[in-house]
Order: C-alpha cells, then structure tokens, then sequence
C-alpha cells in the first residue's frame, strides 16, 4: 500500500503516537514525551506566524558543537582572538561571512531609509 494514500487525518495520529513512542523509549521517562509534545507545538505556532523553523534547528544542533570549539580554541590561543586572523585561510572565511552578512543588511537598512523619507 502506498503511503501517500493513507489519509492525513489518519497518518498524523500514527507519526504523534511512534515519535511518543521513540521519545518515550529512550529514557523510559514521561518528561521526554511531554517536552517531544513542547517542542512540537512550538514548531507548529512557528509555521502558522511564519516563522522559518530551519534555523533553529541549525542552532540547536550546530550550536553546541560551535562553542565547545571556539573554547578549545581559546584555550589553545590563551585568550586571544586575533588566532582567527592570523592565518590566512580563516581570515579569508571570516571576510567571506562579514560580507555575505553586510550584502543581507544593506539592502534592508536601505529601503528602510526610503520608507523613511518619503
């Protein structure tokens, strides 16, 4: 049987209660059950203001991993934050990131400055 052919009012229930299931299994503990039931409810207010849930994902998961690396390599630099300019590669990305996030902001910061003058 195809999936695509079950009806949403029916394939919904089922994906809630086997991620309850999966959520539940882990820990054996309610608690994960009622936060996996959070965090949906939170995405799903996020999709209907139109807020893009992909980024916060991206946070979670890469965030963790981003500052357990910058304090490895604060402790590797003793401190010091010029280790990420001083070789030419990370340089080179960091200008890269600066510029891709001034190209985001100037464009916005611009016709907010119209709106304003006219």
């Amino acid at each position: 049987m195809s999936l695509l052919r079950v009806p949403y009012a029916l394939l919904v229930p089922a994906i809630v209660v086997f991620c309850g299931i999966g959520a539940y299994s882990i820990n054996s503990s309610l608690f994960d059950v009622w936060l996996m039931l959070g965090f949906g409810a939170l995405g799903y207010f996020f999709l209907k203001v139109g807020v893009e849930p992909a980024p916060f994902v991206l946070g979670f998961v890469l965030g963790p991993m981003l500052e357990e690396n910058f304090r490895r390599a604060m402790l590797i630099a003793s401190g010091d934050l010029m280790v990420f300019i001083a070789r030419p590669i990370s340089a080179f990305l960091l200008a890269c990131s600066a510029a891709l996030l001034a190209a985001l902001l100037f464009p916005e910061i611009r016709r907010r400055r119209e709106a304003l003058q006219d």
